[in-house]
């Protein structure tokens, strides 16, 4: 909607001042398609098109000044509630059965499955949610939070990169593991559990509020309910039962990480 309303507004700026769209483009070194994709909002408008534009139609900083507004969002619109509750959490417990959750995710994962969106993100886009993701796992170094991360056999067998950034990312997991407030355990494939139906996070903060999570490919919920946060921590207590200790589990991953 952003960028629509830029667009828009730039369209409306272009036409009082009486220039026309070849015009804007030919200065800006835009083919005239590119501007119209640009003012119908179907494609981002540039920081370069919006200072042109805006010394063409005097606009006196009103269009350049739209700029700070385009920035791509951090995360996902409706991961949002949760984002905000994540750094407050002192428990944090999760099971994910495709993907290596998000707090442990190097840098070149995270990467990788960003640029397998579908639809395609823009370059800024993947960059912002790169460097958001990364930033989200300082909280992983605060040693009076507890972690607790169930990850399936099946999201560790999965190839997100290249084998040298896969290894990468078992190592890193190993790594991780290594504080006293941080549990990895590994959900062997032959287990049947509740959790095979989707990934959840349990989240409780320090006034002992509890929250549940759930996202899918376009959606996310964050549950307060006390019915049904109840409900995703006992599935989340029935599949800790299956999974393998941290011990074990250290030694699955490094032998996973030993064969590629």
């Amino acid at each position: 909607m952003s960028w629509k309303y830029c667009g828009d507004q730039l369209k409306r700026w272009r036409e009082k001042a009486g220039v026309t769209r070849e015009q804007l483009s030919q200065a800006a070194c835009y083919d005239i398609e590119s501007v119209r994709s640009m003012e119908a909002g179907r494609r981002k408008p540039s920081l370069k098109l919006l200072q042109v534009a805006d010394e063409l139609c005097d606009a006196k900083g009103m269009l350049v000044g739209a700029a700070e507004f385009l920035k791509p969002e951090k995360f996902p619109s409706f991961s949002q509630d949760f984002m905000k509750y994540e750094p407050e959490a002192i428990v944090l417990s999760s099971y994910e059965s495709q993907l290596i959750p998000g707090l442990l995710q190097t840098e070149a994962i995270a990467r990788s499955l960003l640029n397998a969106h579908w639809p395609p993100l823009d370059d800024d886009t993947v960059e912002e949610r790169v460097s958001a993701r990364l930033a989200r796992q300082a909280i992983l170094g605060k040693q009076t939070k507890s972690f607790s991360f169930l990850i399936d056999e099946f999201a560790l067998l999965r190839r997100f990169g290249t084998a040298p950034e896969h290894k990468e990312q078992l190592r890193h997991l190993l790594d991780a593991s290594k504080p006293r407030h941080i549990d990895i355990q590994v959900v062997p494939a032959r287990c049947v559990h509740p959790g095979v139906n989707g990934a959840f996070v349990l989240l409780e903060t320090a006034d002992h509020e509890r929250f549940a999570y759930e996202e899918g490919q376009s959606m996310g919920f964050l549950y307060a309910e006390p019915e049904k946060v109840n409900l995703l921590w006992q599935r989340h207590a029935m599949i800790l039962r299956q999974a393998l200790s941290p011990e074990e589990s250290a030694r699955f991953i490094s032998k996973l990480a030993e064969e590629l």
